[in-house]
Parts: structure tokens; sequence; C-alpha cells
């Protein structure tokens, strides 16, 4: 499939588009929140076009290239132009972030290793099952607090890989039902140690659609696919030879809604340190507890139920 950059958001084939959006950091404090606000968009750079200081291997057409702030979280935004469908897979590094296992080519149906959009307007997360999911938190690789990490013994890759499967022809019906196919969407290189991966965060409220229209549906002869390398502000820096984005997420942002403001996330201080897999998929708090050095403090105790739940419209761009 054709794949452009435009906007800040990718698109794959004629029908898909994701963009990545900044967030809040939930609490990992074993309290389950509601989804966090979209706070702009990461912008997004294309690889191919960074020069020499881009890794070989992140250099292909379809590699793109976002900074991340220890301050921030992100979720995934999907859209485009509503029908047909289409099946999205998402992977963090190398681990299916729907199944918990080793991602591999093609379509699974048990466990369902995959979503459908525009039924699934967004991921925030791995899949954890009981309609929640632990938020996508970036973090440094070679530390164990990755996903990967804690899923498998095989050097960490980092980022994410995203792969696009539209319907065989014929397969679903044009024009699309009368209903609104909206209706069950949710409401609302270089320096190795500042190539990031992402780590399970806390718990954010968010179902799993399954797929109604059935995997024999998708034609898996045919995908698009595209990697996203996240690197913190100072790589980032180092790659492109200018200063990261600015994020408009600082402490302000953070004590307003009532979460917790770490210290940790002032990085450009200083050096910045479902299935029943992804359930028990050991996470940042957990890793903290191991090292007896905790990547962050919750210093802070907050009351999920004093914390206005934010929104999200579905005609968002």
């Amino acid at each position: 499939m054709q794949v452009l950059l435009h906007n800040h958001a990718i698109a794959i084939g004629e029908h898909f588009r994701i963009s990545f959006q900044r967030t809040l950091r939930i609490p990992d404090d074993g309290r389950t929140y509601p989804l966090p606000p979209g706070l702009g968009t990461f912008p997004i750079l294309a690889t191919e076009h960074l020069g020499p200081c881009v890794p070989p291997d992140w250099r292909g057409p379809h590699s793109f290239l976002i900074s991340m702030y220890q301050r921030e979280a992100l979720w995934l935004g999907f859209s485009g132009s509503g029908w047909p469908p289409v099946a999205v897979k998402v992977a963090i590094g190398t681990v299916n972030a729907l199944s918990g296992r080793i991602d591999e080519e093609g379509l699974h149906a048990d466990p369902q290793d995959y979503v459908v959009c525009p039924d699934q307007l967004w991921l925030d997360g791995i899949n954890t099952g009981s309609a929640s999911i632990r938020q996508f938190v970036a973090m440094p690789l070679g530390l164990g607090y990755t996903v990967e990490a804690a899923m498998t013994p095989q050097e960490e890759v980092g980022g994410i890989q995203i792969a696009v499967f539209e319907p065989k022809p014929g397969a679903i019906p044009e024009p699309p039902p009368t209903q609104d196919v909206l209706h069950t969407a949710p409401a609302r290189f270089m320096t190795s140690g500042g190539t990031m991966g992402l780590g399970a965060g806390g718990h954010i409220a968010q179902k799993i659609y399954p797929d109604r229209h059935g995997i024999g549906v998708w034609d898996q002869s045919h995908a698009g696919r595209i990697c996203i390398h996240i690197v913190n502000s100072l790589v980032y820096r180092e790659i492109t030879g200018t200063a990261p984005p600015p994020t408009p997420i600082d402490a302000t942002t953070y004590t307003e809604r009532g979460f917790p403001w770490f210290d940790l996330y002032e990085e450009e201080h200083a050096d910045v340190a479902a299935p029943e897999a992804l359930t028990n998929v050991k996470t940042i708090a957990d890793r903290d507890r191991e090292t007896g050095e905790p990547a962050s403090e919750d210093g802070i105790d907050v009351d999920p139920s004093q914390v206005l739940p934010i929104r999200r419209p579905h005609d968002r761009p």
C-alpha cells in the first residue's frame, strides 16, 4: 500500500490514517483511570530524509521518527475514510500489543491480534482484558523497563510497528450499512541509550473491540507497513541537529488534572535513566521495586473519582 506523511499523520493505503497523540502519564497505582486527553500530535519525521546520523536500518521509505519526553505518554489515533473498514496490527518492538505474543506475519483470530477501524478509534496501550489497557509509556532500552524486555529474551527492538490490511474485493458490502459504523467506539539511533521502547504504564478504562466482520474478509496477501522509532530529546538533537519539538505538557498540566508530577520528567536538565501474558506483564512500577531505585516516585495520592474524564470527540482530525 502507498504510505504518505502529511500534517503529522501517516496515511497507509486509501482508507486509513494514524496519528500519535501526546497525553499525560497515568499513575501506576493499581487503579483504573478514565481516558486521558489528547494534547496535540507528536511531530513525525521521515527517517530517509534525515541524513547520515540516522542508523542504516532506520532509513527505509516507511520508517519514521518521533521524539518523546519522559513527562509524556502517547495514544494512537485512527482515522480515514470510514468505509470500507481496515484491520490494524500494532506491535511494540517485537511484541503484539493485543495478543502479547511475538508478532508474526498476517492476522490471527485466537487470540485476536488486531483491531478493526473505524470501530476502534484509538488505542492507548497494551490489552490487559476486563475492558482496560496499560498505557503506552516510552522508556529507555536495555534497562528492563519495556514490554519487550519483560516478554522475550531477545534483544529489544523498540519503537512501534504498524501493519494495515484492507478487505478482499467484495468481502464487505458497499455502501456501508445504514447504522452509524462508529456506534461501538469508546467515548472519547547514534546513542543507544536514547533509543526508546514502550513500557506498561497505568491502567486506563478502554475496550478492545472484537472483529465483527470475521478474519476471512481481510486480504492478508497485501499489507501496508510502517515503523515508528522513538527517541528522547537528547538523541533527537544528535540525529537532526535541531532542538526537539516542544511539548505543551508541564507540571501545571498535571496538577490541573489532579495527577502527580515527577521530577524525572524534566529530562532536558539531566540524564534520563490481555491475554494472560499482557495482563501480568512486568510494569514500570514492578521494575522499580526490583531494582530498588525507582524511575519515578508516587508522591501524591490521586483519587480517580476526582479526575474529570475528558471525552475525545469522534470527529477529531
